[in-house]
């Protein structure tokens, strides 16, 4: 009974907005994000990225638009997204970047200036981000920065952009010392999402991108992780059925939380659940070798464990975010490391305050808070990979 009231839920939600629009290539659901005068919606589509372009246009409303993008999907998405944005009158520069975390560096930052510059860009201009989190973080900081900020639209083309990074306005680069350290807060004029898109990556990558829809189940919703748990599989094959709602849900669920904490300053921190540890997973890897959402699924595991050994979530509750994960495909094991390396990495995370990090804990599927812990207390004594 539980099952199918949760069913039920989930695809009332997936229709709120969908209205009549119905079909490929149209508008199929609809995610409003409340912020005042830097409101926008996110569009859930299919098979649509040439009205896509014709839309960020409007957005925009910039007579110069740069797509940032990388070589995959530069080759493959591009130009129907530049036909739309042509049709409008936009003059349009292609900008490709190398694919993986590594590129997210102020090196590359500064190439992006460059052709902004070349390109004639000014305060009128505007950019699309078009790809996965690399694309949205390094072209929405450039936005953010250049002329002292520009406008941008946001369009995603993996589960991970676009369930949680196109979402929210964080935009930002790594440094050699941890993730994330140099950005801004720059909300996009609009995000808009083509499931069809989802088709063109690895199973591995969709996974990854799951660890983020997960997580959002796990910290927010009980009733989307019921409905998930049965449905991963066919979430990774691409089920139209659950395509649709599970993106819709946790699109809406983000954006809750940035509506309620715009800028982290406390109730955003939770969709950083699972990330302390991820973000020093990726760093001793060098942001290579390993996907964001695999690290994050790690992290999770871990700061489930921790959850239930410091009190706050009830046994099982470990297992059962594992078992899911697994079912995905993730990984769940922590790298082996030394305490002291994981030690260093976590130390100079961004969420510290005062000597200590927000960190996460679930207090049972779909109920999570953040509690002030030294990385010692995070990683206790004893405590091995």
């Amino acid at each position: 009974m539980a099952a199918r009231k949760a069913t039920q839920n989930i695809k009332a939600r997936a229709t709120r907005g969908a209205g009549r629009l119905r079909g490929r290539g149209r508008v199929r659901a609809t995610v409003h994000v409340a912020l005042g005068e830097r409101s926008y919606d996110v569009e859930l589509g299919d098979d649509w990225l040439e009205t896509i372009g014709r839309r960020a246009a409007d957005k925009l409303g910039a007579e110069r638009v740069a797509i940032v993008t990388v070589p995959s999907v530069a080759r493959r998405y591009a130009p129907l997204l530049t036909k739309g944005l042509a049709a409008r009158g936009a003059k349009v520069d292609r900008i490709v970047v190398p694919d993986g975390d590594a590129t997210k560096n102020l090196k590359q930052l500064g190439l992006l200036y460059d052709r902004f510059l070349e390109h004639g860009m000014d305060r009128s201009s505007g950019v699309v981000t078009l790809g996965g989190g690399v694309a949205g973080d390094l072209g929405g900081f450039a936005a953010a920065s250049f002329l002292r900020g520009i406008p941008f639209v946001q369009v995603p083309t993996t589960v991970l952009a676009m369930v949680d990074a196109s979402i929210g306005g964080k935009t930002g680069v790594n440094l050699a010392q941890g993730k994330n350290l140099v950005g801004a807060f720059h909300q996009p004029k609009g995000v808009f999402l083509d499931m069809a898109t989802l088709r063109s990556l690895p199973r591995r990558e969709r996974a990854a991108g799951a660890a983020e829809l997960i997580k959002h189940a796990a910290i927010w919703d009980a009733s989307l992780f019921d409905w998930l748990e049965p449905r991963i599989e066919a979430f990774l094959d691409l089920d139209p059925k659950v395509v649709l709602p599970a993106l819709e849900r946790s699109c809406a669920i983000k954006g809750e939380v940035v509506e309620r904490d715009e800028r982290e300053g406390g109730l955003r921190k939770l969709l950083n659940f699972g990330h302390t540890l991820g973000h020093a997973i990726e760093k001793h890897a060098r942001y290579r070798g390993i996907l964001h959402g695999e690290a994050v699924a790690i992290g999770m595991v871990f700061a489930a464990q921790r959850s239930e050994e410091l009190g706050f979530a009830p046994a099982g509750t470990r297992a059962r975010l594992q078992a899911v994960l697994e079912r995905a495909g993730l990984p769940t094991r922590v790298p082996n490391r030394p305490r002291s390396a994981y030690l260093s990495a976590i130390a100079v995370d961004k969420k510290k305050q005062g000597g200590k990090i927000h960190f996460v804990v679930l207090e049972g599927i779909g109920k999570s808070s953040t509690v002030a812990l030294t990385p010692r207390e995070i990683l206790p004594a004893g405590w091995r990979a």
